[in-house]
């Protein structure tokens, strides 16, 4: 059975930093494109940042581009998103996201694009 666990979540001052993580069971992560998305309160789940299964390129929307950065530990089996430069708007429940079919950069951002979620962690970003 596919599983994907979210952690890492907590919370942080702004100006902080988490590293989330999202560890797969059931199937390998490295054949998978990763995303990441949050979903904050009322608002539509929106993707942040993803990792191609195909030769590791990343891809990062606006907001995440030079705070956020993804990684992939094969040996682990997971996948990471590290983020610093933490802001109030921040605050979310953080989803990762899995599916093996190629899709182009900005699809891989989009919620749509992925078969498999984890369950989410909460990440609280206040002074």
């Amino acid at each position: 059975q596919l599983q994907l666990v979210d952690s890492g979540g907590g919370s942080v001052q702004p100006g902080g930093s988490l590293r989330l993580s999202c560890e797969a069971s059931g199937f390998s992560l490295g054949a998978y494109t990763i995303g990441w998305f949050r979903q904050a309160p009322g608002k539509e789940r929106e993707g942040d940042s993803c990792i191609s299964h195909s030769d590791n390129s990343t891809y990062y929307v606006d907001s995440a581009k030079g705070r956020f950065t993804i990684s992939r530990d094969t040996a682990k089996n997971t996948v990471y998103l590290k983020m610093n430069s933490m802001k109030h708007k921040t605050t979310a429940v953080y989803y990762c996201a899995a599916d093996s079919f190629p899709m182009a950069r900005v699809i891989c951002v989009m919620k749509l694009a992925y078969d498999y979620w984890g369950q989410g962690t909460q990440v609280t970003v206040s002074a």
